[in-house]
């Protein structure tokens, strides 16, 4: 279970980067919304996928409340996942 939170973290991760860095460079300044769309559904699925796995990892990792709160607020915080897998999985 661990490794596929550690993918799913390394690629919600990417998805938000790529979403906030060239779609939204592509949305404002060039007035192309396309690569927002096209970067926006599967960074939602992954940012799903990554807080039900992070909720289902809590009890396997004997995570307290604050860890979990700490590593479900670092999905929406830019290289927060990376900060959350070097913390606690390396």
């Amino acid at each position: 279970m661990k490794i596929i939170f550690r993918i799913i973290s390394f690629l919600e991760g990417i998805s938000y980067l790529l979403l906030m860095s060239l779609g939204l460079y592509y949305k404002y300044a060039l007035n192309d919304p396309s690569f927002v769309k096209m970067f926006g559904m599967p960074h939602g699925i992954l940012f799903m996928l990554y807080l039900v796995l992070a909720i289902t990892l809590k009890k396997e990792m004997n995570w307290s409340i604050k860890v979990l709160g700490m590593v479900l607020v670092a999905s929406i915080i830019p290289f927060g996942t990376f900060y959350i897998d070097k913390k606690y999985f390396r």
